[in-house]
């Protein structure tokens, strides 16, 4: 009985004041602490807020500084070219390493996540992007731009990616998680976009190793805040999922991580959902990084476009962006995702056929337009990606996505490459945008098509609906 009452969430509180009216709270924090909670954690205890916010805060910084990796490549092109003499193509070939790369490594990372936690992957990705922008300041011929930026760079930001928001959505949130998720993905389109104009102002004015400098120097201020606030799992705290009405208890490490994702990849490659996702996604990749990262910025100054105002145009497609990323999220959770997939994909491909006509040395109300529009259906599709991932493969759901996201920047990189090599043969880009409209309409029959039988499993809180039909 003795010790009943050492455990007893009010006895230290009845000792120390004769105030009883606390008792009402007795069961709301004993509902609290999970029974399987580990001995010493602070389960009994209800945060004002949920550690999954701190979390997600970290996780959105992280992919923030990401993102402003990923499109510099775009501003550095015509600098390069320059600075040094080397063809767009040549170019191009280190951006699409870039490119395929940020979407090989996001599989393998969420393995890693798995075996290492997520705030180790994400501190080594920091320090390696760091790493690759400082090389790449100090480089002499174009192999080493594709080993410093092509591949240093790539595998960093590749491993801070989608698939990294979709490993901290999985084990921290039940509730609202294709929210969570588009607000996520609307961290990394921010800082794709937004610090654009910066950073082409820097190029300008001081040159584009400053550029560089800045990016590498933000990756490296980042790591005592994430290594401070990014937890791997809620179990570390005692603590249930957000949303979750069940203590989840945290796996062991899984070890083989390079094995575990080969093998899955083998697995669901068996099944006609995985290719059709595939195939889509390597679509959006095409239509969206391949394009408007790497050469929206050279196409607008063909036409006489400053490169700071190229760039404050993809700025205003990033701040749109993120209202259209964080409502698809929203939408996902209450409707079909093979039907947003689709609206997506067609209001996409018109304004992409759209572009040439509009293109001018001066932007007028119709690029302004098109930049809100292109913004708001951008990375629109990221969420019910993630969910048809979720949906149809289970607690595997993360790496399934990263491979699709590999399929994404497969896309990317093809289109990046062949975008310089149009550009030199045909001296316009307005062959690539009407060709990436044309690719937007098949993605969009093949979203609709997309069908398979839901798999569930512990890891996926498979308790919680596919579209619940409230958010917190």
């Amino acid at each position: 009985m003795a010790h009943r009452t050492a455990r007893s969430p009010e006895s230290p509180e009845s000792a120390k004041t004769p105030k009883v009216p606390k008792t009402p709270e007795a069961p709301k924090a004993a509902g609290t602490a999970p029974a399987d909670t580990a001995p010493g954690s602070p389960g009994a205890r209800r945060p004002r807020v949920h550690r999954a916010w701190w979390v997600a805060l970290a996780a959105a910084l992280t992919i923030v500084v990401a993102g402003a990796f990923t499109t510099l490549s775009g501003v550095l092109v015509t600098p390069l070219h320059s600075a040094f003499g080397w063809s767009r193509a040549t170019i191009g070939v280190a951006v699409s390493v870039n490119m395929v790369l940020y979407g090989l490594t996001a599989p393998f990372a969420a393995a890693l996540m798995d075996r290492f936690g997520i705030r180790r992957t994400a501190l080594a990705a920091l320090a390696v992007v760091a790493a690759g922008a400082l090389l790449t300041t100090v480089m002499t011929a174009p192999w080493q731009f594709t080993l410093f930026w092509g591949l240093l760079v790539g595998l960093g930001s590749g491993a801070m990616a989608m698939t990294f928001a979709a490993t901290v959505t999985q084990r921290w949130f039940v509730r609202g998680r294709g929210l969570v998720t588009g607000i996520l993905t609307a961290a990394g389109v921010f800082g794709q976009f937004v610090f654009l104009p910066v950073l082409s102002w820097l190029t300008e004015r001081h040159g584009w190793r400053p550029a560089l400098v800045s990016v590498a120097l933000a990756a490296l201020i980042l790591l005592p805040l994430v290594r401070l606030l990014l937890r791997d799992h809620p179990a570390d705290g005692g603590l249930k999922p957000y949303g979750g009405t069940e203590f989840v208890p945290r796996p062991a490490p899984a070890p083989g991580a390079a094995r575990r994702t080969v093998r899955v990849l083998l697995d669901t490659a068996r099944t006609g959902p995985f290719w059709l996702l595939a195939g889509v996604f390597a679509v959006c990749g095409a239509s969206t990084n391949g394009i408007m990262w790497s050469h929206f910025t050279p196409a607008a100054h063909d036409h006489g476009m400053a490169a700071t105002t190229a760039s404050s145009l993809l700025a205003l497609i990033g701040i749109c962006n993120v209202a259209g990323t964080v409502g698809s999220g929203w939408l996902t959770d209450r409707c079909d995702p093979r039907r947003l997939l689709a609206g997506y994909f067609v209001l996409r491909g018109f304004s992409l056929v759209l572009l040439p006509m509009l293109m001018a040395a001066t932007p007028g109300l119709s690029l302004v337009l098109f930049a809100v529009f292109f913004g708001l259906l951008d990375v629109a599709t990221v969420p019910p990606v993630i969910a048809l991932c979720r949906e149809l493969y289970g607690a595997d759901s993360a790496i399934v996505f990263g491979w699709i996201n590999a399929a994404h920047q497969l896309g990317a990189g093809l289109m990046a490459g062949l975008g310089g090599v149009i550009r030199d043969t045909f001296g316009t880009y307005d062959p690539v945008w009407v060709a990436s409209g044309a690719l937007c309409a098949m993605a969009a029959l093949l979203a609709l098509v997309i069908r398979g039988r839901p798999v569930a499993g512990p890891d996926n809180y498979a308790e919680e609906p596919c579209n619940p039909s409230g958010v917190t």
